[in-house]
């Protein structure tokens, strides 16, 4: 690779001070550091890495999802490929490691550590022990991914130990999940290993968990938004901080990613060394990320602003190779192999109804912004000997449709999506992706799941006014399109949903986490109605 240079005003993150500088680049790396005494108004820091991404959630393969958040200066990412295992197991991880290799973006992936995420659901694979060490032997997988089952942790139960233990003797990071886990339980967590959590909603909880050294990722999804809750740990905590999305729908990768977080961060009055620690530097350190950090020596990973405020990248390098300069991406379209688990058949109306069986209800409270839920108990609305949805009141029907075999559908009822008539379905639906859909009839609900059980995956919304589909053929999570394409008929069904009445952000995107067990306080798998805070199955009717 021949010799090329970048001139700008270089910001320094680990001597904290900004200069004139030419950043000379031989063979991919950074030779040399040249200090000026003028140099253009334009300035060069560290590559933004998202700290905690479920690549899948985007919708977009590796590739695709690539061609875009390299426009937004993201040089990096550590990729948990846990939707995908949970839908198709090794096939599904050695998937997104093909399918990444040629995307120049630095994708770092782990080995899921749960699939199935709990005993509660009906997955498409099992990834034990034995599959877990595979992963985790090879040079590609550099951590364990989020530990989900705590209560496995703080029991000791003997699998999910094993699987620790496993990551630590290979000096490999665990990753946590422990949403509102506190107190000595919390320190019983981290003492396990565990060494990061995304999943704090509320400062008290990420100051009990930074107390037993726990690294804290703010996240800021397309569903879960805990920046305004977190922010002010990136001047309190500094090298104890990273930035992750977790989960990012396409219609918002359009616009930015990782850099619009650094830029709400700046505005909130941090500085912009913190911030940049936060969403640069520590994610590469924790762990140990093939990512260059501005040093001479390190790979020529960097990008290139034209202001500090708007955190606008102007140029993208990894490598020492610009990959993307002024938005246009190097990366071209290609055609993606199409891999799936789908084996469910069409269903009927009948399918979906609820006989009486008291007068009282629990119901599901979905909350905007939040995975977690709340559970409420109402009066039933009957009719004919049936529990029916009540849109007028806000109550609607809630099923999860096992999309691996043939079986009948576990309904319950929810709050707070507010369509009026018609209804959505989805086959992203956190852990074991089957299918979920909210509606007002059992033969709305059954039509929008009909839609994806032709398109083997995907989303859809139905009313009597017309129907919309967002195929999904990878796996059922992802699209072989591009950002543009995809965010585009996102952003086309996502209105349509609001114009059925729903006033969610994200309403798919929260739909999607109604069957996340994990997640309190109550959820439904396609077993049944589960309470997350007993972790065990619970009755519809109240006695």
């Amino acid at each position: 690779m021949s010799p090329d240079s970048v001139t700008g005003q270089l910001i320094d993150v680990h001597n904290r001070k900004v200069y004139p500088c030419t950043v000379q680049i031989e063979n991919g790396t950074i030779s040399a550091l040249k200090p000026l005494e003028v140099a253009p108004e334009r300035y060069i820091l560290p590559g933004f890495v998202d700290a905690h991404i479920h690549i899948e959630s985007s919708m977009l393969t590796p590739y695709e999802f690539a061609r875009k958040a390299l426009v937004h200066g993201t040089v990096a990412t550590v990729s948990d490929p846990h939707e995908i295992a949970n839908v198709c197991g090794m096939a599904g991880v050695e998937y997104m490691i093909e399918n990444a290799r040629s995307a120049l973006l630095k994708f770092h992936f782990g080995a899921p550590s749960c699939v199935p995420a709990t005993q509660f659901e009906t997955a498409g694979a099992v990834l034990g022990v034995t599959e877990t060490e595979r992963l985790l032997r090879r040079s590609e997988i550099g951590y364990l991914s989020e530990m989900m089952n705590y209560p496995g942790v703080l029991s000791g139960d003997e699998e999910v130990m094993a699987k620790i233990a496993l990551a630590k003797k290979m000096g490999k990071p665990v990753d946590g999940h422990a949403p509102g886990l506190m107190g000595e339980a919390a320190g019983k967590y981290v003492a396990a290993g565990i060494s990061t959590d995304h999943e704090c909603f509320t400062k008290e909880e990420a100051l009990n968990k930074l107390k037993y050294g726990m690294k804290i990722l703010i996240r800021e999804g397309s569903a879960a938004r805990n920046f305004e809750a977190l922010h002010e740990l990136i001047s309190e905590f500094p090298s104890m901080v990273m930035l992750c999305s977790d989960d990012k729908h396409p219609d918002e990768l359009v616009h930015g990613h990782i850099n619009l977080l650094a830029k709400r961060a700046l505005q909130k009055g941090h500085h912009l060394f913190d911030v940049l620690q936060c969403a640069c530097v520590n994610p590469v350190n924790h762990y140990n990320l093939n990512v260059g950090l501005l040093r001479k020596g390190d790979p020529a990973d960097f990008v290139v602003v034209d202001d500090l405020e708007n955190m606008h990248v102007v140029e993208t390098w990894i490598n020492g190779r610009c990959v993307n300069r002024n938005g246009n991406c190097v990366l071209r379209e290609k055609e993606h192999i199409i891999i799936n688990n789908f084996h469910s058949h069409s269903k009927y109306p009948s399918d979906f109804t609820v006989p009486a069986k008291g007068k009282k209800i629990r119901v599901i409270n979905a909350v905007e912004g939040q995975l977690v839920t709340q559970l409420s108990e109402t009066e039933a609305t009957l009719k004919d000997g049936y529990a029916v949805a009540d849109p007028q009141n806000n109550l609607l029907k809630i099923a999860v449709v096992n999309r691996y075999m043939q079986a009948s559908p576990a309904v319950a009822f929810i709050s707070n999506f507010k369509i009026q008539q018609g209804a959505i379905a989805s086959t992203v639906a956190h852990d074991s992706h089957n299918i979920i859909a909210v509606g007002s009839d059992d033969e709305s609900i059954c039509r929008a799941v009909n839609l994806l059980m032709a398109n083997k995956g995907g989303l859809s919304a139905v009313d009597h006014k017309g129907e919309l589909v967002v195929p999904l053929p990878i796996a059922g999570l992802m699209s072989d399109k591009s950002c543009d394409e995809v965010g585009r008929i996102y952003s086309e069904i996502d209105q349509k949903v609001k114009s059925m009445g729903s006033n969610l952000n994200a309403p798919f995107m929260t739909l999607s986490f109604m069957a996340l067990l994990v997640i309190p306080t109550i959820k439904l798998s396609d077993k049944g109605l589960f309470d997350g805070t007993a972790f065990s199955f619970t009755d519809l009717w109240v006695n």
